[in-house]
């Protein structure tokens, strides 16, 4: 069909958001040795246009909203070389530890992300 499939939407709002995460300073790598992971807890996407293969593309990414159990990022992936809008979205996380249990993301952490 040489459009690309859907779920490459939400590995390219992961790839936005560990560039988000490494543009403040913090690589995700760096939160996961101190024992805190991001879990998706939601995700969603808009579709507005199908990316064609080879189409060069740009995904901004925003934090909309952190405390310290709960992230909200949003997303555009903007395709014809950031002209035209394919496609919106957005992920919830929750902060968990090594165990899986809901904790509170460290303040120097969630001021870097910020």
């Amino acid at each position: 069909m040489g459009i690309a499939h859907n779920k490459n939407y939400f590995e390219w709002f992961e790839l936005g958001r560990t560039e988000f995460c490494r543009r403040k300073g913090i690589p995700y790598a760096e939160i996961e040795a101190r024992g805190f992971y991001l879990v998706v807890a939601e995700s969603w996407c808009r579709y507005r246009r199908p990316l064609r293969y080879d189409e060069a593309f740009v995904v901004r990414t925003s934090l909309e909203s952190a405390s310290p159990r709960k992230f909200v990022f949003t997303y555009e992936i903007l395709g014809e070389g950031g002209r035209s809008e394919a496609a919106s979205g957005r992920t919830v996380h929750v902060v968990v530890d090594v165990k899986g249990a809901v904790v509170s993301l460290p303040q120097d952490l969630l001021d870097r992300l910020r």
